[in-house]
């Protein structure tokens, strides 16, 4: 299966244009200009390209660590029973607390990412995640501190 995206090559300054939007994406395009060293139109034109063809999918907020912080984060890996899948993806994607879910090869087949603002509420949750129907086991780790994240 191909994406519009596989069509699309990257090059050195669409790279760079990526990495100045990774670290805001609210940066003005004046700037962007400037920081590229191109007119305004140029970067209009490559930030419209990778949004139609490319990378970019959307914008996000960026949170402070603060906010982090306060928060209690873990992943649950899920092993879920093959003819139920997609229903308990459904299931764990209308859940607020889930902030992402990804599927994994090996003895469990998703990794959710969720957080709570105490460990109660993080508790009811996992709880709440081995409870959907078609989740056959779920194991967790608590995150206890971030080195990185890009």
């Amino acid at each position: 299966m191909t994406s519009k995206f596989d069509n699309l090559s990257l090059d050195v300054i669409d790279e760079q244009l990526l990495a100045l939007l990774r670290q805001d994406a609210r940066l003005p395009v004046t700037r962007l200009a400037r920081d590229l060293k191109l007119s305004r139109a140029a970067v209009y034109t490559r930030l419209e390209r990778l949004q139609k063809r490319g990378p970019i999918e959307g914008y996000t907020v960026k949170f402070k660590p603060d906010y982090h912080r306060r928060m209690i984060r873990a992943h649950v890996m899920i092993k879920v029973l093959p003819k139920l899948s997609r229903a308990t993806e459904r299931q764990l994607a209308a859940m607020p607390a889930l902030i992402a879910l990804y599927t994994l090869s090996g003895e469990h087949d998703l990794i959710a990412m969720v957080e709570a603002d105490d460990v109660a509420k993080l508790d009811a949750l996992i709880d709440a995640i081995g409870a959907l129907e078609g989740v056959e086991k779920t194991v967790s780790s608590i995150l206890l501190s971030q080195k990185l994240q890009r």
